[in-house]
């Protein structure tokens, strides 16, 4: 018996501009930031379940460090809980990072079809470097990350921020995301969203498309 022909790509509609999350999304670096996180609540003498950790799921560092202090998960400050989840994220990414499948093959569609491409990321400058290097910066037009916003995700400000340097509107953009958080973002900014899941949360809907993997998906 023959076996069945693979499954074609999902072929989606050609975008203005690929406006790409980074963690979870094109590196395996989201589950090295919960695995941080929960090593701080561990030390902190604080749960580390699940729950308590996915609200920090696709969240920049300052605004974890706050939802620490405010949710009384620790008696440290803001300022040292930030210092300590970076300096631990940032040694994991460090270490070296996975490519997500079909990240690679999505970048250089959009590339061979003239499509500009932005990286919009939570994470701190510092750590967005450290992953251009190993994804190859030739690959991205610009660069949005966390600081670099007046408000960072769930708001849509990075989203608008990366369509506006690219010179187009967000309503014609493709957005790649893997969180709850980033969705709502790029949503907000009238992206169009292709998400594939890292963590649950994150709906099909008008203007979203999930896949278990980037390479189900096309330009």
């Amino acid at each position: 018996m023959n076996s069945p022909a693979p499954a074609l790509p999902l072929a989606l509609p050609r975008p203005a501009a690929l406006l790409c999350d980074m963690d979870g999304t094109l590196v395996d670096t989201e589950h090295a930031w919960l695995d941080a996180v929960a090593e701080f609540l561990h030390a902190q003498g604080s749960p580390s379940s699940g729950p308590t950790l996915a609200p920090f799921a696709g969240a920049a560092v300052a605004d974890a460090a706050d939802h620490l202090v405010r949710h009384e998960l620790t008696a440290l400050t803001a300022a040292e809980c930030a210092e300590i989840l970076d300096r631990a994220f940032t040694a994991r990414v460090a270490a070296g990072v996975t490519v997500q499948p079909g990240a690679l093959r999505l970048l250089d569609g959009a590339r061979a079809l003239g499509v500009p491409t932005a990286l919009v990321t939570a994470s701190e400058r510092h750590v967005a470097d450290l992953v251009l290097d190993t994804l190859g910066r030739h690959r991205f037009d610009t660069s949005v990350t966390s600081g670099e916003t007046v408000r960072g995700k769930p708001h849509p400000e990075p989203y608008l921020t990366a369509a506006a340097a690219l010179g187009v509107n967000p309503a014609d953009c493709l957005a790649v995301e893997d969180t709850p958080t980033g969705a709502a973002a790029a949503l907000a900014a009238g992206c169009h969203l292709l998400a594939v899941p890292s963590v649950p949360g994150i709906v099909p809907g008008p203007r979203t498309t999930l896949v278990r993997t980037l390479d189900e998906v096309a330009l």
